[in-house]
């Protein structure tokens, strides 16, 4: 588990030995049973989440709905970026949708060992670089698709999350309603 780990933070940066012990020596390994919340609405989020195996939602609340931002399957990383970085309470929440296994690396730990070890601080650019040039990625699908276009873009690109999400949920995620969704699914 450890070692799937290492591998996948090694093709966002190559990682040398010292750094994977480093590493390894901070992580804590949680299993969450479904239903679960990884981080929960008001918390600060003090870690980045990768779950090993199991499927999670990220999502809000707003005027008393949920509106999902994202899904992290396994072998997938996931954290509130805003309640990370300032520290402050967070407006996002990770929940199970299936038992998971996740690998929480607690911020102070990892900013303090990239203080000390190059391969850490490079690892930290390219994973934050990665992860917003996902969320300018899907703002753009969300200004500037067709809902229709936004869904075949999800069937093609991520399959898993169709066979594994409430339809509700799908429909947040895409920034329409239940309706049209269905009607959307009836055209293809």
């Amino acid at each position: 588990m450890i070692d799937a780990y290492l591998e996948i933070l090694d093709a966002f940066s190559p990682l040398q030995e010292e750094a994977r012990a480093l590493i390894e020596s901070q992580i804590t390994i949680k299993d969450i049973p479904k239903g679960d919340f990884i981080l929960q609405e008001g918390s600060v989020c003090n870690h980045i989440y990768f779950l090993h195996s199991g499927f999670a939602r990220q999502f809000y609340y707003k005027n008393g709905k949920e509106i999902t931002e994202w899904f992290a399957a396994s072998k997938e990383f996931c954290f509130s970026i805003e309640s990370y970085f300032h520290q402050t309470p967070s407006k996002l929440m990770i929940q199970t949708l299936e038992d998971s296994t996740v690998i929480f690396l607690h911020r102070d730990a990892y900013m303090e060992l990239s203080k000390i070890q190059s391969d850490l601080s490079q690892l930290a650019i390219k994973m934050f670089a990665e992860s917003l040039v996902f969320s300018q990625r899907r703002m753009e699908h969300v200004l500037f698709e067709s809902a229709k276009d936004r869904y075949v873009h999800l069937l093609e690109t991520k399959p898993n999350i169709i066979q594994k999400v409430p339809l509700a949920y799908i429909a947040s995620f895409l920034g329409i309603t239940q309706e049209t969704l269905s009607r959307i699914r009836g055209q293809l």
